[in-house]
C-alpha cells in the first residue's frame, strides 16, 4: 500500500474547521480506494502560536516540512495580529523557500450552484487561473524611511525576472495545451507599467511560439474584470502576475457562486520540494466556531493534492462526491444561501465517496 506523508497546517479561524473536515474526507478516500493511505502530521502553527512564541512557525519549520509529500493548509490571519505579519510569517514563509512558483486556481460552476451572473451556466464558466507565485508584486522588496516624519517614504518594488516569467508562462501554455479548448489569456498592465509588465508581454510572445496549437490573447487587467463578468465563455486558461491573479481569482470564485468553493494548489512543478494545497478563502473570524464554514474549497484542494500525488482514481471519485453533494440545495452552507453546516456537508461527501462504484 502506498503511503503519502502529509503535513496538515490548519492555521487560524475557520482554517481549523475546514482542514479537520478535509482530513475526514481524505480518510474516507483512502478507505474507499484501498491502495493508499494518508499519514497525517499536524502542526499547530498560526496566530495562536505567534502569541505564545513570537513567531508563526519555528525557525526550523521549513526543515520540518521538507520530508513531506504535500502540505494541506487552512488559513492564516487573526483580527489582533497585523495581516502582513501573518501572511509573511507563515503562508509566504512556506511558498517562497519551497519555490512553489505555480499557483493554480480552477474555477467552474458546480452542480446545484448558481452564478450571480444572469444566464451563465457551467458551460460558460470553466476556467483555470495560473498565478505567478514567487515574485512580481509580492517579492518582498522595498522598505520605509523617515518613519513618522512628514517626508516618510514607503516603497514596494515589483520584481520580474526572465527566468521567473518564462517558467510560469511555459507552465500556463502547457496547461492550456492540455485542456480541450487550448486557449490562453495573458493578463498584464503594460500600458502603465512599462518595464516589468512589458517584459511579461515580450516573454509571453516568445513562449507562445513553442505552442502553435494554443490560441492566446492578451488583456489589460482592468479590462479583464469586464470580460470575466460580461463574456465569461470567451475565457479558459488565464495567466497573470502574483497580485493580478490574486485579485482576479477572488472575482472568479464569486462569479462561480462563492469563495467558499474555490481551491488552490501552490506547486513546485519540478517536485524538488513539497507542494501546498489550500482553499482560497481566509480565516473568516466572523463565522469561526459557528460550524457553518463551507468545506468544499478545502475538499476540492484535496482533489488537486490527490492528483499531484498520483492518486487519480481517488481524486476523480472525490470530485464526483463533491458535485453530488453540491447538487443538493439542502447541503448548501450559508455562503450559498443555504442552511447546512460544515459537518452535514462533510458527512454527505464522505458517504458519497464510500458509496461511489463508478
Amino acid at each position: 500500500m502506498r503511503t503519502h506523508q502529509i503535513a496538515a497546517i490548519p492555521g487560524d479561524g475557520i482554517g481549523k474547521e475546514v482542514v479537520a473536515a478535509g482530513l475526514r474526507v481524505l480518510d474516507a478516500s483512502a478507505r474507499r480506494d484501498g491502495n493508499f493511505q494518508a499519514a497525517i502530521t499536524e502542526f499547530p502553527w498560526g496566530s495562536d502560536f505567534y502569541k505564545q512564541h513570537g513567531h508563526l512557525m519555528p525557525d526550523n519549520g521549513i526543515e520540518q516540512l521538507k520530508r513531506f509529500d504535500a502540505i494541506y493548509f487552512g488559513a492564516v490571519g487573526a483580527p489582533d495580529v497585523p495581516d502582513h505579519l501573518t501572511l509573511w510569517g507563515l503562508r509566504l514563509a512556506i511558498c517562497q523557500p519551497f519555490d512553489q512558483y505555480a499557483n493554480v486556481r480552477p474555477t467552474r460552476i458546480l452542480p446545484g450552484i448558481e452564478s450571480p451572473l444572469r444566464g451563465v451556466t457551467a458551460k460558460d464558466l470553466d476556467w483555470v487561473i495560473v498565478r505567478e507565485n514567487s515574485e512580481g508584486e509580492y517579492a518582498g522588496q522595498g522598505g520605509r524611511s523617515h518613519r513618522g516624519l512628514p517626508e516618510e517614504i514607503a516603497t514596494e518594488v515589483s520584481i520580474f525576472t526572465r527566468v521567473g516569467v518564462t517558467r510560469i508562462m511555459r507552465f500556463a501554455f502547457e496547461l492550456a495545451q492540455s485542456r480541450p479548448r487550448k486557449l490562453l489569456t495573458v493578463v498584464t498592465k503594460s500600458n502603465a507599467q512599462r518595464h516589468g509588465m512589458v517584459l511579461w508581454d515580450e516573454i509571453a510572445k516568445d513562449v507562445a511560439a513553442e505552442f502553435p496549437d494554443v490560441t492566446w490573447d492578451k488583456m489589460l487587467v482592468d479590462a479583464m474584470t469586464v470580460r470575466m463578468t460580461l463574456n465569461p465563455a470567451s475565457l479558459d486558461t488565464i495567466v497573470a502576475t502574483n497580485l493580478h491573479a490574486d485579485i482576479l481569482s477572488d472575482l472568479a470564485a464569486a462569479l462561480a457562486g462563492s469563495i467558499g468553493i474555490a481551491p488552490t494548489a501552490n506547486l513546485n512543478p519540478e517536485r524538488r520540494y513539497p507542494s501546498m494545497f489550500e482553499p482560497i478563502h481566509g480565516s473568516a473570524f466572523d463565522i469561526t466556531g459557528k460550524g457553518i464554514a463551507n468545506p468544499v474549497g478545502t475538499f476540492w484542494s484535496a482533489v488537486m493534492m490527490l492528483e499531484h500525488l498520483g492518486e487519480t482514481a481517488a481524486a476523480a471519485r472525490l470530485m464526483r462526491a463533491i458535485e453530488r453533494v453540491t447538487a443538493d440545495p439542502s447541503l448548501h452552507t450559508p455562503d450559498l444561501r443555504g442552511s447546512a453546516t460544515t459537518d452535514m456537508v462533510t458527512e454527505a461527501v464522505c458517504a458519497a465517496i464510500l458509496g461511489d462504484n463508478e
